[in-house]
């Protein structure tokens, strides 16, 4: 599986660097880039080798092999910048990545099963998980007060049911 840190936004000089928007909440990771995938909107997917990386008023520039001059490098325009899971950050205790949770089992304390996560989505003050159970759409606020538990291998999320969460 593949996940998303970037998105190209331009090319960048003459060299044929891209500049991105970094999506990922650890901007310095592009430096230790050594393989890309550049995922276009159709689903087209471009494996490329990470030539060198600078970073200008603090978005990541990368050069990548193949691609040396701004016409070859405008053709990624908008394209996502995405890596192999196994090369995400490791996230502190209590911290997950979205695609972690997303199509995991929720239960509740006593261990009955009551859906799946299917989204995610920010509000200002804490994220929102959308659960699916049946054709309902709940959603658990992302606080310790509601996810007692998450088990990244189990793929299961046990929740604190609070009053009016599931109605």
């Amino acid at each position: 599986m593949l996940i998303t840190i970037g998105k190209v936004l331009k090319p960048h000089g003459v060299k044929g660097e891209i500049k991105i928007e970094p999506l990922t909440d650890h901007p310095d990771r592009f430096l230790k880039l050594r393989r890309v995938f550049l995922v276009s909107s159709r689903g087209e997917q471009k494996e490329c080798r990470v030539k060198a990386v600078r970073y200008m008023n603090g978005d990541p520039l990368l050069l990548l092999e193949g691609y040396s001059a701004p016409e070859t490098a405008k053709a990624f325009n908008g394209w996502l910048v995405q890596v192999p899971e196994e090369e995400a950050v490791p996230l502190p205790e209590g911290h997950y990545y979205w695609f972690e949770l997303i199509g995991m089992e929720v239960v509740n304390e006593a261990g009955e099963k009551l859906g799946t996560i299917t989204d995610i989505f920010e509000t200002g003050s804490n994220d929102v998980y959308v659960m699916k159970a049946g054709t309902r759409e709940i959603y658990l606020p992302a606080t310790k007060e509601v996810v007692r538990q998450v088990d990244r291998k189990a793929r299961r999320m046990v929740i604190h049911v609070l009053e009016g969460l599931l109605d």
